[in-house]
């Protein structure tokens, strides 16, 4: 059972915690609930057993901790209208009473009002659900800084109104840039060592994947990940690096490596021709045994600076 709610606290956190953020609009209050959803269900489910469907069971039994917290603190009134959806229990609720607001919530937490480091911090913390503690350390920062990065950003959020919303159609190439930097940014966090970040890059990576499938830059950068990540096991000997050329080939990841050229022909497929996706081609390339030299020249002629990871490492 313990299995069981680790795996879902790995899947669902961000699904439950986007979905309430939507409904209330307040960031603290819905963590505070998603918080307490997870805490009764490792109390029932080890008596009950685990709902078929976690996730509806999670936002229900989390929208139902926040309605009782409004109660208590006398504001009902004022917030009712932040919570007209369909009733729901958490013994027997409707998998789609509550729709997916991840990308929402993403969007939200790489807005351009926010500081780059905040951007990072709030989007590890509410996608993935790591802690401020995990997060300070995952960043070299101390865990009261990391706090404040993390009070400040979700306090300008409120200050400044920024909405929970995917951005209009004009705004929207813009901010999606903003949206894979950030990915990006933690993991090559995770790519010099600290695999609890590269894990959770390529987490949210497959979620933007799956909730925006015809951008070919979403597919580009979590090809590259997937490509990358493939060959973590050959990059490190004795604690130092290994340059590629000196790698043991049968540490690789074959499969993981197979997925992301899976994922690049997708992007291909898209016309994708933008950084990512050429950084993931350059890749997959050099996956290959032989290399092909000129090809991956080519490639790597047509690309502006990059903050992309190096594929010789």
């Amino acid at each position: 059972m313990v299995a069981i709610l680790e795996q879902a606290f790995r899947d669902q956190w961000g699904h439950v915690l986007a979905a309430l953020i939507g409904l209330l609009g307040d960031f603290d209050l819905a963590e505070e609930a998603t918080q307490g959803a997870f805490a009764i269900a490792a109390e029932r489910w080890p008596r009950d057993g685990a709902p078929a469907n976690p996730r509806p069971w999670l936002v229900a039994t989390a929208r139902n901790r926040a309605i009782d917290r409004i109660r208590r603190d006398r504001t009902l009134a004022a917030k009712a209208r932040l919570l007209q959806v369909p009733e729901a229990t958490e013994d027997a609720v409707d998998a789609t009473a509550f729709q997916d607001e991840r990308l929402e919530l993403i969007f939200t937490c790489c807005h351009p009002a926010l500081a780059t480091e905040a951007q990072v911090a709030l989007t590890v913390r509410t996608l993935g659900g790591l802690t401020t503690g995990e997060i300070a350390r995952a960043f070299l920062v101390p865990e009261p800084t990391m706090a404040q990065r993390l009070v400040r950003a979700k306090g300008k959020i409120k200050a400044a109104g920024i909405p929970f919303r995917v951005p209009p159609d004009h705004l929207l190439l813009d901010r999606l840039a903003a949206v894979l930097a950030v990915v990006y940014l933690i993991f090559n966090e995770g790519y010099g060592g600290r695999g609890e970040l590269a894990a959770e890059a390529l987490r949210l990576g497959r979620a933007l994947a799956e909730l925006m499938p015809d951008e070919p830059e979403v597919h580009g950068l979590l090809a590259m990940m997937l490509l990358h990540d493939g060959r973590r096991e050959a990059r490190f000997r004795g604690g130092d690096l290994v340059l590629l050329a000196d790698q043991d080939r049968s540490l690789w990841d074959t499969a993981q490596i197979d997925d992301g050229r899976a994922v690049l022909d997708r992007a291909l497929a898209l016309h994708g021709r933008g950084p990512y996706v050429v950084q993931a081609a350059i890749a997959s390339l050099h996956a290959d045994e032989p290399r092909d030299w000129p090809q991956i020249a080519a490639l790597m002629g047509s690309l502006p600076a990059s903050p992309t990871p190096r594929s010789s490492r």
